[in-house]
């Protein structure tokens, strides 16, 4: 394959919405990638991750309101099972990331010896049959996760538009793609506009020069208030919609938002719900990869709990680094660290063995490894590994199936009543599962909006699936699909 040059929009033909955006230079500070290779050089040990770490999750953005929730009920995971679940990030249609940021990350940051590699002998692209080969395998097996689709990527060209070095019948076939075979079983996610340069919303054009301060990796370097950065994450969502992608969240790439964290989830929430409508919106920005920090997600600026108009936004982390290829594809892959052949030992082991969520995170081309499918090949042994030891007490999910979780979780108003306990829940949740103390001899029963659907009994914990109930000693465990809004149980 002969090499690409980069191809931005022709002046007079900008792609925007609305509205400008101004940018100043300030101090960069450190990037995901810096948390990945930090990362990548841990042989097993989750425990430092390097003070240089900006990927390192440290939650601190406000939590908001909080209800009251009665003791007398204890909330499981949904089926009473570890949510696993997987992220990739610097994926999107025929673009191969590792090729084309590559030199884009050497203009900016000369100085850095990692983007000095051979990228001009890298693949161009990641084919549509790798696409392909990926999602069935994974839809045979059971994996869901966030795939992300990058708009513009690397500034190579627009998914609504033309993505010069391939035919529109090209770029229509792998949208359509993703569409078909990804869409069921994975939240689609801009990675921003270019994840390189930072695109000027007034003409369409990255903003010059090319440094630290116009990097979507490290930008903003001064302070932006909520609406500017909504207006940028809007911009990126707007081209996923025109290609009939639909999108419940995004994901920042690098360090993208660092100096704005509080503003940065709130600017998420507003985008989402102006561009899509979406009841519940998340984000992906954090890895919590140290031995004991918390993988739950954060449920960050809650409000109107009570009311018609309930909001929230849900920070979903990573539990894991990034060891199956690398940003870049160049990497040796090392899947044997979020699980080993029999799992025994690894990573995702370690979370499913403390009951915490299992989040496993890679990018694109590490997955396609140069061509090689290493990365892919390595995936497959830990998915096999953790479907044979944990199928009963693994559950995998989309990242905004776990965010609904957790908002149902901990934002559910549950007060014990003379009968039982009333519940009042802001979201909708499927496969909510909760545990009561309970020797009654008859079934539980859940009134809601006048209803009352029968509940089947299950003898064992594995056979719970929403509308079900399992007895024991003292207690009963259900599964049930929660409804918005007042419920009544009876245990």
């Amino acid at each position: 394959m002969e090499e690409k040059s980069f191809f931005l929009m022709r002046p007079g033909q900008p792609h925007r919405p609305p509205n400008s955006l101004c940018l100043e230079k300030t101090m960069r500070e450190p990037t995901r990638r810096d948390f990945l290779k930090t990362s990548a050089a841990l042989t097993g040990a989750w425990g430092a991750l390097g003070a240089r770490s900006a990927r390192a999750y440290v939650p601190g953005n406000p939590p908001g309101e909080r209800p009251r929730q009665d003791k007398g009920i204890e909330v499981l995971h949904p089926r009473g099972r570890v949510p696993l679940s997987f992220i990739i990030d610097d994926s999107t249609c025929l673009v191969n990331m590792g090729h084309f940021c590559m030199p884009q990350f050497a203009a900016a940051w000369p100085g850095r010896q990692q983007y000095k590699k051979p990228w001009k002998t890298w693949p161009q692209e990641i084919p549509d049959d790798f696409v392909r080969e990926f999602g069935q395998w994974c839809a045979t097996h059971g994996v869901r996760g966030k795939y992300s689709i990058v708009p513009n990527p690397a500034c190579v060209g627009w998914l609504d538009r033309e993505l010069p070095g391939w035919s529109r019948r090209d770029l229509k076939e792998s949208l359509a793609l993703v569409r078909d075979l990804m869409l069921p079983n994975w939240d689609i996610h801009p990675e921003m506009i270019t994840h390189t340069r930072v695109i000027d919303l007034k003409t369409g054009r990255p903003l010059e020069p090319a440094n630290a301060a116009t990097m979507e990796n490290s930008w903003p370097q001064e302070k932006k208030s909520v609406d500017e950065l909504a207006e940028y994450l809007s911009y990126a969502l707007k081209i996923l919609k025109n290609c009939g992608l639909p999108c419940e969240g995004v994901t920042t790439p690098g360090g993208f938002g660092n100096l704005v964290k509080p503003e940065l989830s709130l600017a998420a929430g507003e985008a989402l719900r102006d561009v899509y409508g979406v009841e519940l919106p998340h984000y992906f920005k954090y890895v919590a990869g140290g031995k004991d920090e918390s993988t739950e997600p954060r449920i960050e600026h809650a409000s109107g709990l009570g009311t018609a108009n309930p909001r929230a936004v849900v920070n979903v982390p990573a539990g894991t680094g990034d060891w199956f290829g690398g940003w870049d594809g160049d990497v040796k892959s090392r899947g044997h660290l979020y699980s080993n052949d029999d799992a025994t030992s690894g990573r995702m082991v370690e979370l499913i063995e403390r009951g915490a969520p299992a989040v496993m995170l890679c990018h694109w081309p590490g997955m396609y490894t140069q061509g090689t499918r290493e990365g892919f090949g390595d995936f497959k042994k830990v998915v096999v590994a953790l479907n044979t030891k944990y199928r009963d007490r693994t559950l995998w999910m989309k990242i905004s199936e776990i965010a609904r979780y957790w908002a149902a979780r901990e934002l559910t108003a549950i007060e014990r009543k003379a009968a039982g306990f009333s519940l009042d829940a802001p979201f909708a949740c499927p496969a909510f599962t909760l545990r009561v103390k309970s020797k009654r001899a008859g079934p539980p029963k859940l009134t809601s909006a006048g209803r009352s659907p029968e509940l089947s009994e299950v003898r064992q914990a594995r056979d719970l699936v929403p509308g079900s109930w399992l007895r024991q000693e003292d207690s009963l465990t259900l599964c049930l699909d929660l409804p918005k809004g007042r419920s009544r149980l009876e245990p």
